[in-house]
């Protein structure tokens, strides 16, 4: 599976409920992307302020400090069972254990049962249940980058790395033990793609040509290509979230591609304001669920857009020049009027004040006002003499919006 990137979303949730200490012993800190060009050539991108990061942390990591905790608080994990029916007026469920099939009834189900959700299903043939989903051209398949001698990084440790090739993409996250967990995000048809590359010699003269760098660090890399699984990248949207004593949360409500390193910070942050919810409503479930979905959804929607647009950005733009001068110019910018020019990346990322709805528009605003900038003559020469109050001054200082996800302060992973 695709490794974790925990930002400052998923850590403040965590906090909430004293786990992010426990987390970032498992996690290792990325501090920017590091791009590999096609000649093996490392350019360093920072993701934000110097002390600005997101973390990597692998999958299985995560399960099992989060199930190590929940158990301590009294809850059961059962394996090897399926949830095979819902009913959503009693409230109960039907799970399958090998041949025996079990209903129980609850007070409250909440469906954080995936992308896949068996929940969900049953509300899909509810009537005015609005659902869709959308597989995107591109797959993905996992490979590996050991650690070296003595467990050493044989690439930088504190950094994503991306090999963008415009069309396609790998990306290659640190693991503790010195290892990468490497992700190839390539399309299924056409050529180059999963379906065009099939024999070994094929294989290793396609990453011999165009990953010249990462091929002496993958062993058996036309080995692990054939049997590794390749997987699909699908975004899923549906509400409402709420039917009867029923909940939908997480990617069960709104699955979205990896592209932006939220999809796991996205469901944490949903517990967070569903909790506070129950606090601001003195334990109403129905008050609070209905609040909850009505609060969520545009910013669910925020990030699914934001997510897709990103997988343009990093295995196509990274590698662009006017592109890199446009991210100096709004660092720049973030540098002068920290309050008023706060990059995409970070509001998304490093601001957890700043709803994904609220960073979405104020994104547009900016990317308007930068297409302009762009167009001005020696722009990628001469960017230092821009008259950086001028551009500003397009943007009026962001307006918060109320809501249950705001504090007063911010905080970075």
């Amino acid at each position: 599976s695709i490794n974790l990137a925990l930002s400052t979303r998923g850590i403040r949730a965590l906090e909430e409920v004293g786990l992010a200490d426990e987390l970032r012993k498992v996690a290792i800190p990325m501090h920017g992307r590091m791009m590999h060009d096609i000649q093996g050539k490392l350019t360093f991108q920072p993701y934000g302020k110097e002390g600005q990061f997101i973390n990597s942390i692998s999958r299985s990591g995560l399960n099992i400090v989060l199930m190590n905790e929940a158990e301590k608080q009294g809850v059961t994990f059962l394996f090897e069972q399926r949830c095979t029916g819902v009913n959503l007026d009693e409230t109960s469920l039907t799970i399958s254990s090998g041949q025996q099939n079990h209903t129980h009834a609850f007070d409250f189900i909440a469906g954080a049962d995936g992308a896949f959700s068996a929940v969900r299903w049953a509300m899909q043939i509810t009537d005015r249940f609005n659902f869709s989903q959308h597989y995107i051209d591109h797959g993905y398949k996992e490979l590996h980058i050991p650690a070296g001698k003595q467990g050493a990084f044989q690439i930088e440790k504190n950094a994503l790395h991306i090999w963008p090739r415009e069309s396609y993409m790998m990306i290659a996250l640190p693991n503790p033990d010195g290892s990468f967990t490497c992700t190839l995000f390539f399309p299924f048809e056409g050529n180059p793609s999963f379906a065009s590359l099939k024999e070994k010699k094929d294989i290793e003269a396609f990453f011999q040509k165009v990953f010249p760098d990462a091929v002496s660090l993958i062993p058996d890399l036309a080995g692990n290509f054939h049997t590794n699984p390749t997987g699909s990248l699908v975004t899923v949207k549906c509400y409402p979230w709420v039917k009867n004593k029923t909940l939908l949360i997480g990617d069960a409500a709104h699955g979205i591609v990896p592209f932006y390193g939220q999809g796991m910070n996205a469901g944490f942050e949903d517990c967070r304001v569903l909790n506070q919810l129950l606090d601001k409503h003195n334990g109403d479930w129905e008050t609070a669920l209905t609040t909850f979905q009505q609060l969520r959804k545009p910013d669910t929607d925020a990030i699914a857009q934001l997510a897709f647009d990103n997988f343009v950005e990093m295995r196509d733009l990274v590698a662009d020049a006017d592109f890199l001068v446009r991210k100096k110019i709004e660092a720049k910018l973030h540098e002068l009027y920290p309050d008023r020019w706060i990059p995409l990346y970070s509001m998304v990322t490093f601001h957890d004040d700043i709803r994904y709805s609220e960073a979405y528009e104020t994104g547009q605003r900016q990317r308007k006002i930068m297409d302009e900038v762009m167009k001005r003559e020696g722009i990628v020469e001469n960017w230092q003499q821009l008259n950086f109050e001028e551009i500003v001054n397009k943007i009026s200082p962001r307006s918060m919006v109320h809501s249950p996800q705001q504090r007063s302060t911010n905080r970075t992973s």
